[in-house]
C-alpha cells in the first residue's frame, strides 16, 4: 500500500485552551508544517463549536489535516526539522494528541 495517499490527521487538546494559545497552535502548524514535500493537502484550524451532534468529538481544539503523495512522503515529514521544531515548541501545551493514519 505504499504507493498509496496518506491522510494524516490530527487532533490537538490543550492544557490551556485559551482562544490565544488555540490561535498559537494553529499559527505554529503553519509556520512549521506547511510546503513539506509530498504534500497533497494541508490544512489546520479550530472545532467548529456549532458542531455539535451527539457524534461529533467536542474533546479536541485544533485539528490538522495533511495528505501525503505515499506514505515515504509521510515518514520523510516524520523525521523533518521543521516538524521536529513544531513539536518541541508546542508539546508543552498538549494534553493529549490523537493522531489517525489512513490511506486513501
Amino acid at each position: 500500500m505504499s504507493d498509496k495517499q496518506v491522510a494524516h490527521m490530527v487532533f490537538f487538546t490543550l492544557a490551556d485552551a485559551s482562544e490565544e494559545a488555540v490561535a498559537t497552535l494553529v499559527d505554529a502548524c503553519n509556520k512549521y508544517l506547511t510546503d513539506h514535500e509530498g504534500t497533497v493537502y494541508y490544512s489546520a484550524g479550530v472545532r467548529g463549536s456549532e458542531f455539535t451532534r451527539e457524534v461529533n468529538n467536542q474533546s479536541y481544539h485544533v485539528g490538522l489535516h495533511v495528505v501525503f503523495a505515499d506514505k515515504a512522503a509521510h515518514d520523510q515529514y516524520q523525521s523533518h526539522e521543521r516538524h521536529l521544531q513544531f513539536i518541541a515548541e508546542n508539546k508543552d501545551n498538549w494534553a493529549q494528541v490523537d493522531i489517525f493514519d489512513t490511506y486513501v
